[in-house]
């Protein structure tokens, strides 16, 4: 089914319901007066009101900082008695008494503020208010990158071509390719490991099977700072694994894990961290999980819409929030979300720096560097080919070197760091 007749019979029902709420409005309405008067207490156990409701108004408590799910370093916080001690704050009933993991807090109108010490490398928060509408909580949970180092990783999206010229030309070694040599002098100068995220076919045919496994002993000797990971199966069509089944997904994958471990070894193999377009369906995440995925890298902007895109289907707020940090916990499936921080081949070299230093500034956005490009800007027949796109690169890469970035692949440690 392509979902076009479940969206018209999702429609007809609610068209439905609406005219079932007309026929039944009055009867209800002095029902729910009673119902809102004799429930309050029960009304308020409700964590969550909607969008712009006050915690004094929904008789609610709230954890606003940190956010469920947030990743935090010593740049959130500081050394305490062996542990990282943060802030915590929200919102709760004016005249409630508020504590949080069970010390008071201090209170200012509706917020209220307190301080925690992180022992773990995941922690609940409990933030418990008690007054007039009863004794109410809210829970989030985040986790402590505790040997946390300011890292990078490159990852370059969307390759083919490379493997097609050294299967075709059948070159004596892999780095007589143009483009992998670019990659390989980038890393003699500046330590740079490199995720290459490939399809198992392009548009005029060639297909991973036709590559040769001569090269293997190279691969080896380079899977270091090497490595090869599942992109999609093919460049088209745009946003392939949008609505696709995790059953679809999972075999695209296999397939080009398949080659990759037939023609380059399981040493060069990588768990994919980005998905072609990033945007696959929330029940495929853990199926990922199944397949070594741990973290998975995105945009998390509008794109000058006003719809969150290229978030991989989460939800407003964890994208909002994803937008302006480096990384979020998605605890359901178990994958850390990245935020991509720059695409080289959409920024132009006398950009790259002041797209990077600010971050390097933002304490929400400086411990983790995820820079990100696409192949086919490298190839002079492509329609869109930039002849500055090494250079872009190496801009990028030599301000994180001098910044003090390690280099990293986001599959090893935590986010590319120590565990």
């Amino acid at each position: 089914m392509n979902g076009i007749p479940a969206e018209n019979t999702l429609a007809q029902q609610r068209q439905r319901t609406a005219k079932g709420d007309k026929i039944v409005k009055g009867q209800t309405m002095k029902r729910r007066r009673f119902i809102r008067t004799t429930a309050a207490g029960a009304a308020a156990m409700i964590l969550r009101g909607p969008a712009g409701v006050s915690a004094e108004a929904s008789g609610s408590v709230r954890i606003e900082e940190p956010f469920h799910g947030a990743v935090l370093n010593h740049r959130h916080g500081e050394e305490a008695a062996g542990g990282l001690k943060i802030r915590v704050c929200g919102e709760a009933p004016l005249r409630d008494r508020v504590t949080v993991a069970g010390k008071p807090a201090t209170r200012e109108g509706t917020r209220f503020i307190s301080e925690t010490v992180l022992h773990e490398k995941e922690t609940e928060i409990v933030a418990v208010s008690e007054g007039s509408f009863g004794r109410l909580e809210h829970r989030v949970r985040v986790v402590w990158d505790r040997r946390s180092q300011p890292r990078y990783r490159f990852s370059i999206d969307d390759n083919s071509f490379f493997l097609r010229d050294v299967a075709q030309k059948k070159y004596a070694s892999l780095f007589d390719c143009f483009y992998l040599k670019i990659v390989r002098d980038l890393h003699a100068k500046y330590g740079t490991r490199f995720s290459l995220n490939i399809y198992y076919t392009t548009e005029d045919g060639f297909e991973l099977p036709q590559f040769p496994d001569r090269y293997k002993g190279e691969w080896k000797d380079n899977a270091d700072w090497l490595k090869l990971a599942f992109h999609a199966y093919a460049n088209k069509p745009d946003r392939p694994y949008q609505y696709a089944s995790a059953q679809q997904l999972i075999g695209d994958l296999d397939k080009v894990a398949e080659q990759i471990r037939r023609f380059a070894g399981e040493q060069t193999y990588a768990p994919p961290t980005v998905i072609h377009w990033g945007m696959v369906q929330p029940a495929a995440l853990k199926a990922l999980v199944g397949r070594g995925v741990r973290v998975l890298s995105g945009y998390f902007d509008r794109r000058g819409g006003p719809s969150w895109d290229v978030n991989y289907w989460l939800d407003d707020d964890r994208s909002e929030y994803l937008s302006r940090h480096d990384a979020l916990k998605d605890f359901d499936s178990g994958i850390i979300f990245s935020r991509v921080d720059i695409v080289c081949n959409s920024t132009p070299i006398e950009r790259i720096v002041p797209t990077l230093e600010p971050l390097a500034n933002d304490p929400n956005r400086a411990e983790i560097m995820d820079l990100f490009t696409h192949e086919q800007y490298f190839w002079p027949f492509y329609s869109n080919y930039l002849p500055d796109h090494a250079q872009r690169l190496e801009t990028a890469i030599r301000w994180v070197t001098e910044h003090g970035y390690k280099p990293v692949f986001f599959h090893e440690g935590f986010l590319g760091g120590p565990e």
